[in-house]
């Protein structure tokens, strides 16, 4: 096994004081800027590692992350969780860990069955992707094993969570479709149906409100059934008699499938109705035209997540609590500037 390197090494190559050393490796004064470069560049060409690291290090123990999905999330029109589950997997790799991934069927959550990754306790501590019936995530608490929700926060228990910027990030797309010339905007998505949409529409109104406008009922438009199941394009996302101009939808699948619907009606996007979504996913050939959007950075969310378990399972310090993450407006092909009427 390789000697560990000394601060006394580095400085007999330098022919400086071992002080001299440790203030420049640590950051603290009474050192010239060009000779903090020197030593620090050579304290990493030796391979120095700082005790308060190589203590870090020695801690990290490896781990196994059960990660929990939905059945109904992982279809090909959820496989959004599927990349989030694959960012997961790359990231807990990266320190040293492993996740397993169980599906949580309708069955499982109705009769309270638990995960045979638990069951069989093959992990440490649980990613939960998306949301879960109320009394199934109280039951999976009770196990004692520690919890990082992904993508959904559950106000009534005292959670660690990970989740985009739903309520902001709808807001930014409104103020964006109004700068655009829309004073006439609808909305996509059954409101209350899953937390993010409910977040997605107050933001939407919010946008509305502070521009001197409102919500018109007739332009709000259910995707899904109230239970918060897959779109449902057949017996939802009915075209009002008039339309608005534009149109935000809760998630780039919802607007890819309604801007489906207005072309089969001989309505073109832009031309005639503008279209944006929310997540920047759309799985290949759902629709033709490139979906306005907001990028809810995947990888920032998933690494966020991962990293505040396995810190948590390594009894590092972490910030507890529900971390909101920014996402992004990409701007495509599916929203056009038109003259602001009224």
């Amino acid at each position: 096994m390789a000697k560990a390197v000394k601060l006394a090494d580095i400085a007999a190559k330098l022919d400086i004081s071992v002080v001299t050393v440790s203030k420049a490796l640590s950051g603290q004064k009474g050192v010239s800027e060009k000779l903090r470069e020197e030593i620090v560049a050579l304290a990493d060409e030796m391979g120095y590692v700082q005790p308060s690291t190589a203590r870090k290090l020695a801690q990290r123990r490896s781990h196994n992350i059960g990660v929990l999905i939905r059945e109904k999330y992982m279809d090909q029109y959820a496989s959004f969780y599927w990349q989030m589950y694959q960012q997961a997997t790359r990231i807990a790799g990266e320190r040293g860990s492993f996740t397993l991934l169980e599906e949580i069927s309708p069955r499982m959550e109705k009769e309270t069955i638990l995960p045979r990754l638990i069951l069989e306790a093959k992990v440490d501590g649980l990613l939960l992707i998306g949301d879960l019936e109320d009394t199934y995530r109280t039951v999976l608490a009770a196990q004692g094993i520690p919890i990082m929700y992904l993508d959904y926060a559950d106000r009534g228990m005292d959670c660690d969570a990970v989740i985009s910027d739903s309520y902001y990030g709808a807001a930014r797309m409104t103020d964006y479709l109004i700068s655009m010339g829309h004073r006439e905007i609808g909305f996509v998505g059954t409101v209350l149906s899953t937390p993010s949409i409910t977040d997605r529409y107050l933001g939407y109104v919010k946008a509305l409100m502070e521009n001197g406008l409102s919500a018109n009922p007739d332009w709000v438009i259910e995707d899904r059934n109230p239970a918060g199941d897959r779109i449902d394009a057949e017996n939802y996302l009915k075209l009002p008699d008039r339309l608005p101009t534009a149109f935000l939808c809760n998630c780039d699948v919802a607007a890819g499938m309604l801007i489906r619907k207005l072309e089969n009606a001989g309505i073109r996007v832009p031309e005639d109705v503008s279209v944006a979504g929310f997540d920047n996913f759309a799985y290949p050939g759902l629709c033709d035209v490139e979906i306005t959007t907001i990028d809810v950075n995947l990888t920032e969310m998933s690494g966020r997540a991962v990293n505040r378990l396995l810190d948590r399972l390594d009894d590092q310090p972490y910030s507890r609590g529900i971390h909101i993450i920014e996402g992004a407006l990409i701007e495509k092909k599916s929203v056009k500037k038109i003259s602001k009427k009224g």
